[in-house]
């Protein structure tokens, strides 16, 4: 058999026998792969052999000596997510210091810390931290004024985690970002009440800076009137002074001039009197009667 025969036998047994023997020192714990965002916890005999939560290749009986040998007889290796996870509650329940029912929405992020307390001091720690989070939401939210939960969210977000990052660590959760999302109110009727205010209340500003553009208009406009009567009084005031200082200097350039002018302005004057004229022809003497006329 040629070299090639050799190659191939080598090639087909090495891609056949070399997974079964990884696949044998993983399940002897020789070695273990960690994935990112996990852990491992080994016990043995009932009690915690150690955690690997670096990711990678590694390899238990160098970590733990020689007793790692019979953690897949004696004991047992268990994989924890350590990613950061989010958590939203919603509807959490708190009367105001008025009285008023709200309903409270609360998001918090959660990692896992410390893989042995997660696994043997608690059976349930997400539902425990879930429990704890909304208690010390109701705790830290009642009885609080109406205007301070709708408005100061902020601070009262970082006291609730204040509140609730003592006892999750114990749990081997850290506790996140925690914060207050929403504030609602829950009474349909008081949601209705509120609203009706709030309309009314649009509607009355809304006619005060109606009124209030409408006074102003009419401000500007009495103004504008007051100063246009002052300028056309002033200068109704100016006119005759005007008008008699022109006719004075046409009196002394030209009188016959002055003296058409007038009687243009006379008969102008006449015209516009309305009353009645009678023309007479040039030479006919007119007998004018003073007193009363009776025919005998």
């Amino acid at each position: 058999m040629d070299d090639v025969g050799y190659g191939l036998i080598a090639f087909f047994l090495g891609l056949f026998f070399i997974p079964m023997l990884l696949g044998l020192f993983s399940a002897f714990g020789v070695f273990t792969v960690v994935d990112e965002a996990e852990a491992q916890v080994f016990t043995l005999f009932g009690r915690v052999l150690g955690v690997i939560d670096e990711a990678g290749l590694h390899s238990p009986i160098v970590r733990f000596g020689p007793q790692a040998v019979l953690i897949p007889f004696f004991g047992k290796r268990t994989k924890v997510s350590t990613a950061l996870r989010q958590r939203y509650l919603r509807g959490q329940m708190v009367n105001s210091e008025e009285g008023t029912p709200m309903g409270v929405g609360i998001w918090y992020e959660m990692q896992l810390s410390d893989p042995e307390a997660y696994l043997f001091r608690n059976t349930n720690p997400e539902g425990s931290l879930e429990a704890n989070v909304a208690s010390s939401t109701v705790s830290v939210l009642s009885n609080l004024q109406m205007e301070k939960l709708l408005e100061d969210r902020h601070s009262l977000s970082r006291t609730v985690r204040a509140a609730v990052s003592p006892k999750s660590e114990q749990w081997g959760y850290r506790l996140g970002s925690v914060y207050i999302r929403k504030v609602a109110f829950t009474d349909r009727g008081m949601v209705d009440n509120i609203t009706d205010k709030v309309v009314k209340r649009l509607v009355q500003v809304t006619s005060a800076i109606k009124q209030d553009g409408e006074n102003r208009v009419g401000l500007i406009e009495s103004e504008t009137a007051k100063k246009v009567s002052q300028q056309l009084a002033e200068a109704a005031a100016m006119r005759p002074g005007v008008v008699g200082a022109m006719l004075n200097e046409i009196g002394r350039g030209d009188p016959e001039i002055l003296e058409a002018l007038m009687n243009v302005l006379e008969t102008e004057e006449l015209v516009s009197s309305g009353a009645p004229v009678e023309w007479l022809p040039e030479g006919v003497s007119v007998l004018v009667s003073l007193g009363d006329s009776r025919e005998t």
